[in-house]
């Protein structure tokens, strides 16, 4: 698998000097899977509009389209895609109505309304399909597995496997308070297992910045880190970063993380903008 981020942060979009090296841009994830022709996209948050350019560049223009949720920042993209004024491009919704609502109303048809946008969703070039799926589908050799978000208003986390890898996918999800509808730790321990990357929210760095927001439906990096090491993960990818959080910040507890190996046992990196991964 070929997993390339077009966004990492959190809540909102950030610029400036004091963020350049893990990026501005919110949550967007590109998939490719050996032996599937077609792009494979996580959310439109920020970082999408590049993503719709680098499609158009290489004549990628059919896309399937996996949403964890709709809140703000996985949504904003989503308008200034690129490729939904060019005909003849595809773009393919899978969701789960349980967990999501329907994304043709709250992303397409609600986002392009009037007054927000001066073009309406009738008018777009794009084709789109919606398609309803259970927590396990495939897309061509991919196998797809789906879990409720403990995170406000749900949404769900993914599991891409793909010739013996395995991708894991959980932003917003809070490990420390179980919201409505979402699952117990040890649900996300399993779902996680033996994955060969995961990548989870991991907003708050200490458990005095968690205590003043428990409940908001992000983690503290600990309770990710027992996660992942309960889970036996062999790479863990810290996601979602504050808002506020600098560069400098996240160097600090990576390195931190890094020299204390020994007691986790775990290859821990947090996710900067346009990052590649193979698996």
């Amino acid at each position: 698998m070929y997993i390339r981020f077009w966004g990492a942060r959190g809540s909102s979009p950030v610029s400036g000097k004091k963020y350049l090296k893990y990026g501005g841009s919110t949550s967007c994830i590109e998939v490719r899977a050996d032996g599937y022709e077609q792009t494979i996209m996580i959310d439109f948050g920020t970082g999408a509009p590049a993503l719709g350019r680098d499609c158009l560049r290489t004549n990628r223009m059919d896309l399937d389209v996996l949403m964890t949720h709709t809140h703000w920042d996985h949504i904003t993209g989503f308008p200034m895609f690129p490729l939904l004024f060019v005909p003849g491009s595809r773009l393919r919704f899978h969701y789960n109505p349980r967990y999501q609502g329907n994304p043709e109303k709250l992303v397409v048809k609600d986002m392009m309304a009037a007054p927000h946008f001066p073009v309406s969703a009738k008018d777009l070039s794009a084709s789109f399909s919606f398609c309803e799926v259970d927590s396990e589908f495939f897309l061509g050799p991919v196998k797809i597995r789906s879990i409720p978000l403990s995170h406000t208003n749900l949404g769900l986390g993914y599991r891409l496997e793909n010739k013996g890898k395995i991708f894991v996918f959980l932003t917003d999800n809070e490990l420390g308070f179980q919201h409505n509808g979402a699952r117990a730790f040890e649900d996300y321990a399993q779902f996680c297992q033996d994955a060969d990357l995961l990548v989870h929210d991991a907003e708050y760095f200490t458990q005095e910045e968690y205590q003043q927001k428990k409940g908001f439906g992000h983690s503290l990096v600990q309770h990710v880190l027992d996660l992942a090491g309960k889970a036996r993960v062999k790479s863990l990818g810290l996601f979602h970063h504050n808002s506020e959080r600098t560069d400098d910040e996240i160097d600090f507890l990576i390195d931190g993380l890094n020299t204390q190996k020994s007691k986790h046992g775990l290859d821990v990196f947090a996710v900067a903008q346009d990052k590649v991964i193979y698996l």
